[in-house]
């Protein structure tokens, strides 16, 4: 710990817990059952070398493959960014509309534009049975990930992932579109924390000059993909939501446009009901 400490790293504590747990083999009871044990040679030296990974400032998630995301535990890798408590802002807005629209349409299509490890759509499918849900993805990497997670949490019969750019590989009309999609601006990479800027993909989290350039790619094509009454659910940054909330009245000039705040008390989402 006092490495992690020594690194600058937050919750050095709880990293090193992390790490320490994943080395073992233990979930948090056992390790605290066993906090007077001696640690055999093989297991100090793997966690050491786990350690070692995490003062290289490679995330905690991708050492041990593992992040939980609303309730639910979810395999992660470079392929797809890490999931963050704030997006599940996302899914609570996805759900609620989902209950607003049952007597209408009691078993919505619910779709997640740059699905990643899938975390937003499998959250959604565990909470919502009755929805279809399609995960869409422009990495097949991405896809595949999502995919194994589906499949381990006993749901690959419940989605359906589409490879292709945005709306594009759609068949048909959804009745919500969620989407967490690339919106940090291409000026604040380099200030981003070494774990972001040197371990994530910058494709997945880099949105361009401004921040904005899918953001605003999928606003123009939604219109022509949401049925009446849907919904577009967007994640935004912290100092985005003026621009993304007039983003969305030029695509949807009739739509009710609110933007909600994290739990922080920052603009997170941008929610836009036709």
């Amino acid at each position: 710990m006092a490495d992690l400490t020594a690194a600058d790293i937050d919750d050095a504590s709880l990293e090193a817990e992390v790490i320490l747990r994943h080395a073992l083999g233990l979930d948090r009871a056992q390790l605290y059952a066993r906090l007077s044990d001696e640690i055999a040679p093989p297991a100090r030296s793997a966690f050491e070398e786990l350690l070692a990974r995490r003062l290289c400032r490679e995330p905690a998630a991708y050492i041990t493959g593992r992040r939980e995301f609303y309730g639910i535990e979810f395999e992660v890798s470079p392929a797809a960014p890490i999931p963050r408590p704030e997006t599940e802002l996302l899914v609570d807005e996805a759900l609620a509309h989902a209950r607003r629209l049952e007597p209408t349409y009691p078993e919505p299509h619910i779709v997640d534009v740059g699905t990643g490890c899938g975390a937003i759509a499998l959250a959604v499918a565990t909470h919502r049975p009755s929805a279809r849900v399609t995960a869409t993805d422009v990495s097949p990497a991405a896809l595949e990930l999502a995919r194994r997670n589906a499949a381990r949490l006993g749901l690959s019969d419940r989605l359906r992932f589409v490879h292709g750019d945005l709306l594009s590989p759609l068949d048909e009309a959804a009745d919500i579109i969620v989407a967490n999609l690339p919106y940090v601006a291409s000026p604040e990479w380099e200030g981003l924390a070494p774990e972001i800027r040197c371990h994530e993909p910058r494709a997945a989290l880099d949105g361009g000059p401004d921040g904005l350039r899918i953001i605003e790619r999928l606003n123009q094509q939604a219109p022509g993909h949401l049925r009446p009454g849907g919904a577009l659910i967007l994640e935004i940054g912290y100092d985005q939501g003026a621009a993304v909330a007039a983003l969305a009245r030029e695509a949807f000039p009739a739509g009710a446009i609110a933007v909600k705040k994290d739990l922080a008390g920052l603009d997170r989402v941008v929610a836009i009901e036709t």
